[in-house]
């Protein structure tokens, strides 16, 4: 693969999409994320543009809001994927809304909708992709079993894909690939070296310097 960003976000969501792909047909990944790490993204034509993708795929998919309000929205700006669009209460008091689903997508749970975004993971056996969650935001609940619990939660999470502009650079990881590391030059950005699995700040300030 080509150690380069996208120019633009069609090329984002294009190389997103492949990564999606990849993850699908590795039984191993139950549980994958994707995050874009943009201030101000609009990420529900986004997410539109990928359920028609996967429709056109023949994959079989549901997507999933934590809230009526976003679920509604979702239905308004896609109609012809209102009957694939629910919300995490949806999906908890039926589970039978998944009968014939191979697929779910999972959108913007925060901290805040840990509890039953961690009961509905629970409840089905089928594979999950989280788009740009914000679980580890909040504060973790008092005592060692929900701090064991929740960090076990969230390390059962694989990043396919993470885009991710820095002060200095960007990092980018396309699954199965490697995450790659950019410097931003005066020429653009560069690539600088790759990681294994998702480098910490202190591995990042390191590779700059």
């Amino acid at each position: 693969m080509l150690k380069k960003l996208p120019v633009d976000l069609l090329e984002a969501e294009e190389s997103m999409f492949h990564a999606i792909e990849n993850s699908l047909a590795d039984t191993s990944k139950a549980r994958s994320a994707v995050n874009l790490k943009f201030e101000g993204l609009r990420l529900l034509p986004l997410v539109i543009r990928l359920g028609r993708k996967l429709q056109e795929k023949n994959i079989s998919f549901a997507l999933a809001w934590p809230d009526t309000g976003a679920t509604a929205l979702a239905k308004r700006d896609a109609p012809e994927l209102s009957q694939f669009i629910f919300s995490f209460k949806d999906l908890s008091v039926n589970s039978h809304n998944l009968d014939g689903i191979s697929l779910l997508l999972c959108i913007e749970p925060n901290h805040y909708d840990y509890e039953e975004f961690f009961e509905l993971c629970s409840k089905i056996d089928m594979k999950i992709i989280m788009i740009n969650g914000k679980l580890e935001d909040g504060a973790v609940g008092i005592g060692s079993v929900a701090r064991d619990r929740r960090k076990g939660f969230l390390s059962s999470w694989t990043y396919i894909y993470w885009l991710e502009p820095l002060s200095n650079g960007a990092l980018q990881r396309i699954y199965p690939q490697d995450w790659y590391l950019f410097r931003l030059d005066p020429e653009g950005y560069r690539y600088l070296t790759k990681f294994e699995r998702k480098p910490n700040l202190e591995e990042l300030q390191e590779a700059f310097i």
